[in-house]
């Protein structure tokens, strides 16, 4: 679909169970974002299931077949449920895993990580609402840095390497989506790096998201050590807005930001590019809650509320940002209502939850 096909044009959303409690917390999601669509005055979206992970194997002997990746190519944008590639057979625990072969393969270099607290959710941080903004396609992740090969090995058997990659190209197009993102919240951007041991690397990144900023003269742009971000991120981390930072640096801090807003349970992402977007929890697949009713599919209804808002905006369509907000708020309602699943201390079930979710979408 291109960006100018119609507002009301029908959109074809790729639904990828996966793992664990994948097949419930995508299901789960999927009635969420029916019914918002239909509350909104959008169109419906024409649901398209492609396997990967242990159906994957089952099905096609690889947990990432070649006719998944094609199937998605034609497809606007993706839900993905976690995987659980540690338990799959040993013959297909090689390489990147199918997340991460699906980010490298559609070049979604953002990762964007939001973390607030809920009325009704215990916090340690009740004052959170910040965004991490996370380079998603280099850094020191062996499964993305190389054009072909991994940037992990080892020379001998007594050592193991890894090669940390920087671009100039890569920094610019993630400090141009934390720009934008920071601009329409508190307008404040906080650079995060490692300049002072990783001159280099960590340098470069800090400097071209600079240059970036400049051409964002109302913004208040201000840079950081990570690890000055992780200590600060505890003791106030109301003092941010949107942090923007490499790829391992963005993993490890916004689970931290997950966890001080209440839970991984609700820790929202959405990795995209320019014209391609897939939701996708932070959290795992949680292989001991599958099939028991008890997980929580709040991170991938939010996830999916922000996959919306992504194809809302791209194809300036007001319905479809509308349904993001009405996901949003019926998510923050049901909390606040003191309905929640197990990992935030509630009694309510994976579908339970859902349910009570799906009925405040209608609710202005």
């Amino acid at each position: 679909m291109s960006v100018t096909d119609s507002p009301r044009s029908v959109i074809r959303l790729g639904l990828i169970e996966g793992d664990g409690i994948g097949p419930e917390v995508v299901r789960a999601t999927r009635v969420v974002v029916d019914e918002a669509l239909a509350a909104a005055g959008a169109s419906a979206a024409e649901w398209v299931e492609v396997p990967i992970g242990h159906a994957a194997i089952a099905e096609c002997g690889d947990p990432l077949p070649e006719r998944t990746l094609s199937t998605l190519a034609g497809l606007d944008a993706w839900i993905l449920g976690p995987h659980d590639n540690a338990s799959y057979p040993p013959e297909h625990r090689t390489g990147a895993p199918p997340g991460g072969a699906i980010r490298k393969r559609f070049g979604l270099y953002a990762n964007i990580r939001p973390a607030r607290a809920f009325p009704g959710v215990r916090a340690a941080a009740p004052d959170i609402d910040l965004v991490i903004v996370r380079e998603n396609s280099e850094g020191f992740y062996a499964d993305r840095n190389m054009f072909a090969g991994a940037g992990e090995f080892r020379p001998t058997p007594e050592v193991a390497m890894s090669i940390g990659v920087i671009t100039r190209d890569a920094c610019a197009r993630i400090a141009r989506q934390a720009c934008e993102l920071a601009s329409g919240r508190r307008g404040r951007l906080t650079i995060v790096h490692k300049a002072n041991v990783l001159p280099m690397t960590m340098g470069m990144f800090r400097d071209v998201c600079y240059e970036v900023a400049a051409g964002y003269p109302a913004l208040a742009v201000d840079d950081e050590h990570v690890d000055a971000v992780a200590a600060h991120l505890v003791r106030a981390p109301a003092d941010y807005d949107v942090l923007v930072t490499e790829n391992l640096f963005g993993d490890i801090l916004s689970d931290l930001a997950g966890e001080l807003s209440g839970s991984l349970g609700l820790a929202a992402s959405l990795n995209c590019s320019a014209d391609r977007a897939m939701a996708q929890a932070v959290h795992g697949a949680a292989p001991t809650l599958a099939g028991h009713n008890r997980a929580n599919p709040g991170a991938l209804q939010l996830s999916a509320a922000m996959l919306l808002r992504w194809l809302g905006h791209r194809r300036d369509d007001a319905a479809l940002r509308g349904a993001a907000d009405r996901v949003e708020r019926a998510v923050a309602a049901t909390l606040a209502a003191g309905i929640a699943t197990a990992d935030l201390g509630g009694l309510a079930s994976t579908s339970e939850f859902t349910e009570q979710v799906r009925a405040r979408v209608h609710r202005r």
